[in-house]
Protein backbone atom coordinates (compact mmCIF):
# COMPACT_ATOMS: atom_id res chain seq x y z
CA UNK A 1 0.00 0.00 0.00
CA UNK A 2 1.40 3.36 -1.04
CA UNK A 3 0.98 6.17 1.48
CA UNK A 4 0.21 9.56 0.01
CA UNK A 5 1.85 12.21 2.18
CA UNK A 6 -0.11 14.98 0.48
CA UNK A 7 -3.57 13.60 1.23
CA UNK A 8 -4.20 14.54 4.85
CA UNK A 9 -7.51 12.64 5.00
CA UNK A 10 -6.10 9.34 3.77
CA UNK A 11 -5.09 8.36 7.31
CA UNK A 12 -8.76 8.38 8.36
CA UNK A 13 -10.00 5.99 5.66
CA UNK A 14 -11.69 2.77 6.80
CA UNK A 15 -10.12 0.00 4.70
CA UNK A 16 -11.69 -3.47 4.37
CA UNK A 17 -9.13 -6.20 5.06
CA UNK A 18 -11.48 -9.16 4.66
CA UNK A 19 -14.77 -8.70 2.82
CA UNK A 20 -17.68 -10.54 4.44
CA UNK A 21 -20.88 -9.23 2.86
CA UNK A 22 -23.81 -11.55 3.63
CA UNK A 23 -26.56 -9.60 1.87
CA UNK A 24 -26.93 -6.20 0.28
CA UNK A 25 -27.64 -4.58 3.63
CA UNK A 26 -25.50 -6.71 5.97
CA UNK A 27 -21.76 -6.19 5.85
CA UNK A 28 -19.59 -7.75 8.56
CA UNK A 29 -16.29 -7.19 6.81
CA UNK A 30 -13.12 -7.01 8.89
CA UNK A 31 -11.57 -3.54 8.56
CA UNK A 32 -8.61 -1.71 10.04
CA UNK A 33 -10.93 -0.38 12.76
CA UNK A 34 -11.93 -3.94 13.68
CA UNK A 35 -8.30 -5.01 13.97
CA UNK A 36 -7.47 -2.01 16.14
CA UNK A 37 -10.41 -2.70 18.46
CA UNK A 38 -9.28 -6.30 18.91
CA UNK A 39 -5.75 -5.08 19.66
CA UNK A 40 -7.07 -2.61 22.26
CA UNK A 41 -9.26 -5.27 23.87
CA UNK A 42 -6.31 -7.67 23.97
CA UNK A 43 -4.12 -4.94 25.49
CA UNK A 44 -6.75 -4.26 28.16
CA UNK A 45 -7.02 -7.99 28.90
CA UNK A 46 -3.24 -8.28 29.11
CA UNK A 47 -3.19 -5.27 31.42
CA UNK A 48 -5.77 -6.92 33.70
CA UNK A 49 -3.83 -10.20 33.72
CA UNK A 50 -0.60 -8.47 34.67
CA UNK A 51 -2.46 -6.65 37.43
CA UNK A 52 -3.92 -9.90 38.74
CA UNK A 53 -0.62 -11.81 38.67
CA UNK A 54 1.21 -8.94 40.36
CA UNK A 55 -1.35 -9.00 43.14
CA UNK A 56 -1.76 -12.74 43.80
CA UNK A 57 -1.33 -12.23 47.52
CA UNK A 58 -4.23 -9.70 47.49
CA UNK A 59 -1.99 -6.82 48.49
CA UNK A 60 0.37 -4.38 46.82
CA UNK A 61 3.99 -3.78 47.53
CA UNK A 62 4.82 -1.46 50.41
CA UNK A 63 7.45 0.14 48.17
CA UNK A 64 5.50 0.49 44.90
CA UNK A 65 6.93 -0.59 41.57
CA UNK A 66 6.64 1.61 38.49
CA UNK A 67 3.64 -0.39 37.36
CA UNK A 68 1.94 -0.02 40.74
CA UNK A 69 2.72 3.70 40.84
CA UNK A 70 1.05 4.17 37.43
CA UNK A 71 -2.03 2.29 38.65
CA UNK A 72 -2.23 4.29 41.86
CA UNK A 73 -2.08 7.57 39.93
CA UNK A 74 -5.00 6.51 37.73
CA UNK A 75 -6.89 5.11 40.73
CA UNK A 76 -6.54 8.29 42.80
CA UNK A 77 -7.44 10.50 39.83
CA UNK A 78 -10.64 8.61 38.99
CA UNK A 79 -11.58 8.18 42.65
CA UNK A 80 -11.14 11.92 43.17
CA UNK A 81 -13.43 12.65 40.21
CA UNK A 82 -16.15 10.39 41.58
CA UNK A 83 -15.97 11.56 45.20
CA UNK A 84 -16.05 15.23 44.17
CA UNK A 85 -18.92 15.04 41.68
CA UNK A 86 -20.98 12.02 42.75
CA UNK A 87 -20.08 11.28 46.36
CA UNK A 88 -18.27 8.43 48.03
CA UNK A 89 -21.28 6.25 48.87
CA UNK A 90 -23.09 6.49 45.53
CA UNK A 91 -20.04 6.87 43.33
CA UNK A 92 -18.01 3.86 44.44
CA UNK A 93 -20.46 1.53 42.70
CA UNK A 94 -19.58 3.14 39.37
CA UNK A 95 -15.81 3.14 39.86
CA UNK A 96 -15.21 0.01 37.70
CA UNK A 97 -17.16 1.63 34.86
CA UNK A 98 -15.17 4.86 34.88
CA UNK A 99 -11.89 3.02 35.33
CA UNK A 100 -12.67 0.84 32.30
CA UNK A 101 -13.78 3.81 30.19
CA UNK A 102 -10.64 5.74 31.05
CA UNK A 103 -8.28 2.87 30.19
CA UNK A 104 -10.15 2.01 27.00
CA UNK A 105 -10.13 5.58 25.67
CA UNK A 106 -6.58 6.14 26.85
CA UNK A 107 -5.31 3.11 24.90
CA UNK A 108 -7.39 4.05 21.85
CA UNK A 109 -6.03 7.61 21.78
CA UNK A 110 -2.45 6.46 22.28
CA UNK A 111 -2.83 3.80 19.58
CA UNK A 112 -3.69 6.55 17.12
CA UNK A 113 -0.32 8.22 17.72
CA UNK A 114 1.63 5.14 16.60
CA UNK A 115 3.00 5.58 13.04
CA UNK A 116 0.98 3.73 10.38
CA UNK A 117 -1.73 3.08 12.96
CA UNK A 118 -5.35 4.22 12.84
CA UNK A 119 -6.91 6.93 15.00
CA UNK A 120 -10.23 5.33 15.82
CA UNK A 121 -11.40 8.25 17.98
CA UNK A 122 -10.91 10.60 15.01
CA UNK A 123 -14.20 9.29 13.58
CA UNK A 124 -17.23 11.09 14.93
CA UNK A 125 -19.46 8.04 14.52
CA UNK A 126 -17.23 6.18 16.99
CA UNK A 127 -17.07 8.97 19.56
CA UNK A 128 -20.77 9.75 19.20
CA UNK A 129 -21.80 6.12 19.68
CA UNK A 130 -19.55 5.85 22.71
CA UNK A 131 -20.82 9.05 24.33
CA UNK A 132 -24.46 8.35 23.38
CA UNK A 133 -24.48 4.91 25.02
CA UNK A 134 -22.83 6.19 28.22
CA UNK A 135 -24.88 9.39 28.51
CA UNK A 136 -28.30 7.88 27.95
CA UNK A 137 -27.31 4.85 30.01
CA UNK A 138 -26.92 7.28 32.90
CA UNK A 139 -30.38 8.66 32.16
CA UNK A 140 -31.84 5.17 32.43
CA UNK A 141 -30.06 4.77 35.78
CA UNK A 142 -31.60 8.05 36.92
CA UNK A 143 -35.09 6.96 35.88
CA UNK A 144 -34.71 3.67 37.76
CA UNK A 145 -33.44 5.47 40.88
CA UNK A 146 -35.85 8.43 40.98
CA UNK A 147 -38.76 7.32 38.76
CA UNK A 148 -41.13 10.27 38.24
CA UNK A 149 -38.95 12.65 40.23
CA UNK A 150 -36.36 12.36 37.46
CA UNK A 151 -38.43 14.80 35.38
CA UNK A 152 -37.44 17.53 37.85
CA UNK A 153 -34.01 17.51 36.21
CA UNK A 154 -35.58 19.49 33.36
CA UNK A 155 -37.03 22.10 35.68
CA UNK A 156 -34.86 23.99 38.21
CA UNK A 157 -36.33 24.41 41.67
CA UNK A 158 -38.27 27.60 42.43
CA UNK A 159 -39.22 28.23 38.80
CA UNK A 160 -42.41 30.23 38.27
CA UNK A 161 -45.26 28.47 36.52
CA UNK A 162 -45.17 30.61 33.38
CA UNK A 163 -41.45 30.02 32.91
CA UNK A 164 -41.90 26.26 32.85
CA UNK A 165 -43.07 26.39 29.23
CA UNK A 166 -39.83 28.16 28.33
CA UNK A 167 -37.27 26.44 30.56
CA UNK A 168 -38.33 22.83 29.94
CA UNK A 169 -37.68 22.96 26.16
CA UNK A 170 -34.38 24.77 26.77
CA UNK A 171 -33.26 22.15 29.30
CA UNK A 172 -34.39 19.38 26.97
CA UNK A 173 -32.30 20.81 24.13
CA UNK A 174 -29.35 21.17 26.51
CA UNK A 175 -29.63 17.53 27.58
CA UNK A 176 -29.87 16.40 23.95
CA UNK A 177 -26.74 18.27 22.89
CA UNK A 178 -24.55 17.13 25.79
CA UNK A 179 -23.57 13.78 24.23
CA UNK A 180 -23.11 15.52 20.86
CA UNK A 181 -20.71 18.09 22.32
CA UNK A 182 -18.93 15.30 24.21
CA UNK A 183 -18.38 13.37 20.97
CA UNK A 184 -17.40 16.40 18.88
CA UNK A 185 -14.85 17.57 21.47
CA UNK A 186 -12.98 14.26 21.43
CA UNK A 187 -13.28 13.78 17.66
CA UNK A 188 -12.18 17.31 16.75
CA UNK A 189 -9.12 17.38 19.01
CA UNK A 190 -7.81 13.99 17.88
CA UNK A 191 -8.49 14.62 14.19
CA UNK A 192 -6.98 18.13 14.12
CA UNK A 193 -3.75 16.93 15.73
CA UNK A 194 -3.31 14.14 13.21
CA UNK A 195 -4.02 16.47 10.30
CA UNK A 196 -1.40 18.92 11.57
CA UNK A 197 1.22 16.18 11.82
CA UNK A 198 0.42 14.94 8.32
CA UNK A 199 0.64 18.46 6.84
CA UNK A 200 4.07 19.11 8.40
CA UNK A 201 5.32 15.64 7.36
CA UNK A 202 4.28 16.35 3.77
CA UNK A 203 6.02 19.73 3.93
CA UNK A 204 9.24 18.07 5.12
CA UNK A 205 9.03 15.47 2.34
CA UNK A 206 8.60 18.20 -0.28
CA UNK A 207 11.61 20.20 0.91
CA UNK A 208 13.88 17.13 0.99
CA UNK A 209 13.38 16.72 -2.76
CA UNK A 210 15.22 19.99 -3.35
CA UNK A 211 18.88 20.82 -2.96
CA UNK A 212 20.72 23.73 -1.43
CA UNK A 213 18.95 26.14 0.91
CA UNK A 214 15.54 24.48 0.56
CA UNK A 215 17.00 21.15 1.68
CA UNK A 216 18.52 22.84 4.74
CA UNK A 217 15.16 24.44 5.52
CA UNK A 218 13.60 20.98 5.74
CA UNK A 219 15.38 20.42 9.06
CA UNK A 220 13.25 23.09 10.77
CA UNK A 221 9.82 21.46 10.21
CA UNK A 222 11.46 18.07 10.78
CA UNK A 223 12.66 19.23 14.20
CA UNK A 224 9.15 20.56 14.85
CA UNK A 225 7.62 17.14 14.28
CA UNK A 226 9.10 15.62 17.44
CA UNK A 227 7.62 18.10 19.94
CA UNK A 228 4.32 17.94 18.02
CA UNK A 229 4.24 14.17 18.41
CA UNK A 230 4.82 14.58 22.16
CA UNK A 231 2.11 17.25 22.21
CA UNK A 232 -0.28 14.85 20.45
CA UNK A 233 0.39 12.22 23.12
CA UNK A 234 -0.32 14.80 25.83
CA UNK A 235 -3.53 15.81 24.02
CA UNK A 236 -4.57 12.15 23.92
CA UNK A 237 -4.12 11.95 27.69
CA UNK A 238 -5.92 15.24 28.34
CA UNK A 239 -8.87 14.37 26.11
CA UNK A 240 -9.26 11.06 27.92
CA UNK A 241 -9.32 12.90 31.24
CA UNK A 242 -11.77 15.54 29.95
CA UNK A 243 -14.12 12.88 28.58
CA UNK A 244 -14.12 11.01 31.87
CA UNK A 245 -14.58 14.07 34.07
CA UNK A 246 -17.55 15.19 31.97
CA UNK A 247 -19.34 11.85 32.15
CA UNK A 248 -18.71 11.80 35.92
CA UNK A 249 -20.34 15.24 36.14
CA UNK A 250 -23.28 14.01 34.06
CA UNK A 251 -23.70 11.04 36.40
CA UNK A 252 -23.58 13.39 39.40
CA UNK A 253 -26.40 15.45 37.89
CA UNK A 254 -28.51 12.35 37.37
CA UNK A 255 -28.02 11.07 40.92
CA UNK A 256 -28.46 14.40 42.72
CA UNK A 257 -31.07 15.77 40.25
CA UNK A 258 -29.44 19.19 39.99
Amino acid sequence: MVINLFNVLEQFEILPLLSLRLTQFSDISITNTTVLLFIVIFAAYFFAQVLYKSNTDKTFYLVPTRYQTFLEIIYKMIAGMIITNVGNNEGKRFFPLFFSVFLFLFVLNLAGTVPYSFALTSHIIITFTFSFVIFFGFKIIGIVMHRFKFASLLLPGGTLGLLCFLLVPIELISVTFKPISLAVRLFANIMSGHILLKVIAGFVFTLTNYTGALFVLSFFPLALLFPLILLEIVVAMIQTYVFCILIVIYLGEVISLH
